[in-house]
C-alpha cells in the first residue's frame, strides 16, 4: 500500500511539475440540480459530494479551481468551447459523450437495487432466488432491460412511475422493485408508501445496462489533465479520503 501510494504521488508530481513555480487554474462547470451529487446550498454556492471531491483533488494537483454553475443541455458546448476546463456533474461516461470530450476514469456509479416488502423471504439479486417473481420497474429504464435480459425467469412488469410500482409492491401485486438505489432509498425513506418496504440487494453493477459511471469531462486533448486527475483519484481511494468524503452524503457504496 506504501509502495501504490507513492507511486500515485510520484506520478502526480511529475505530471505537474512546469507547474511548481505557477499554481494551475482550472475552471470547472456543473449543473447544481443533482443533489446529493452536486447542488446550491443557502447561499447559491455549489455543494456536494463532487464538489467536496473536486476541491480534494484541486489541493493534490496543486490548481487554484474556481467553480461555475452552468445549465445541463450546455455543459458540453461551454466545454468545448473553453468557456471552462472540467466538467462535474453526474455525467455519465457513454459512447455518444466520447466523441465529443474526453472523461476522467469514473469516480462513481449509481447502483440500482432490488426493494421488496419487510417480511419478505427474498433476499438477493440472484436469477434462481428471482425464479417466478414479479419485478416492478419504470418502463423504458435501464433496470427494466437488465430484468428482460439477466431475469428471464422472472414475470416483469413496467410502470409508468416509480410510485406507481411502488402502490403495487405495497398491496403485494409484485414481488420486488428494480430501481436506482438513491431514488429508491429517497422514496422509502421521505413517502408513507415506502414504510411497508426495505431494499434487499443491489443489482450488478453492468456498465451494458447501467453506463459507466460518473466521470470528469475534459476537452479532447488535455492528455497531461486527466492522467493527473486519474492519479489523484487513485490516492482520494487508497487513502482513504473518498470513503471520508462519500460517507458525508451516502451511507452506500458508489464505487
Amino acid at each position: 500500500m506504501i509502495r501504490r501510494l507513492a507511486t500515485v504521488a510520484a506520478t502526480i508530481a511529475l505530471l505537474l511539475c512546469p507547474a511548481a513555480a505557477e499554481p494551475r487554474h482550472l475552471r470547472i462547470a456543473s449543473e447544481g440540480a443533482r443533489p446529493p451529487f452536486n447542488y446550491l446550498d443557502a447561499n447559491n454556492q455549489l455543494a456536494g459530494f463532487e464538489i467536496d471531491l473536486t476541491r480534494e483533488i484541486c489541493r493534490r494537483i496543486e490548481a487554484d479551481c474556481v467553480f461555475i454553475t452552468q445549465e445541463w443541455e450546455s455543459l458540453v458546448f461551454g466545454l468545448e468551447n473553453r468557456q471552462y476546463d472540467l466538467v462535474v456533474s453526474a455525467m455519465e461516461i457513454n459512447e455518444e459523450r466520447l466523441r465529443k470530450i474526453d472523461f476522467s476514469k469514473p469516480y462513481a456509479h449509481t447502483p440500482s437495487a432490488l426493494i421488496a416488502q419487510r417480511q419478505s423471504a427474498l433476499a438477493n439479486a440472484d436469477p434462481k432466488t428471482l425464479q417466478g417473481a414479479r419485478i416492478g420497474v419504470v418502463a423504458d429504464g435501464p433496470q427494466q432491460a437488465y430484468a428482460e435480459d439477466k431475469l428471464k425467469e422472472s414475470e416483469v412488469q413496467r410502470y409508468a412511475t416509480l410510485e406507481a410500482a411502488m402502490l403495487d409492491l405495497a398491496e403485494g401485486r409484485v414481488d420486488v422493485v428494480a430501481e436506482e438505489k438513491l431514488a429508491a432509498m429517497d422514496f422509502l425513506r421521505e413517502r408513507k408508501e415506502g414504510r411497508c418496504c426495505r431494499i434487499i440487494a443491489d443489482l450488478p453493477q453492468d456498465a451494458a445496462y447501467f453506463g459507466g459511471g460518473f466521470g470528469y469531462g475534459l476537452r479532447k486533448g488535455a492528455t497531461a489533465l486527466k492522467s493527473a486527475i486519474d492519479a489523484a483519484i487513485d490516492a482520494i481511494v487508497a487513502d482513504g479520503t473518498y470513503r471520508t468524503i462519500r460517507s458525508k452524503y451516502f451511507d452506500f457504496d458508489i464505487r
